[in-house]
């Protein structure tokens, strides 16, 4: 399983109002993303998921500031 397949799950099964949108060029990621609906995360898989992102968040911006000044130009 992929990680964008399980954070495509995970979305899915945070609410009705929740629908992941992700990008692909190819094909066969499409499948694969497309294919995160028939993921079925369970409590246990949520919880351990909660602890990682615990352990380890996301911090910090995502682009340098020499990226950020290339997007939307």
């Amino acid at each position: 399983m992929f990680a964008n397949t399980i954070g495509a799950g995970l979305g899915a099964r945070s609410g009705n109002d929740i629908i992941p949108i992700p990008g692909t060029k190819k094909r066969k990621y499409l499948e694969e993303n497309v294919g995160a609906i028939e993921v079925q995360l369970s409590d246990s898989d949520l919880n351990a998921i909660e602890e990682i992102l615990r352990k380890y968040p996301n911090v910090g911006a995502r682009y340098s500031d020499g990226a950020m000044a290339l997007v939307n130009n």
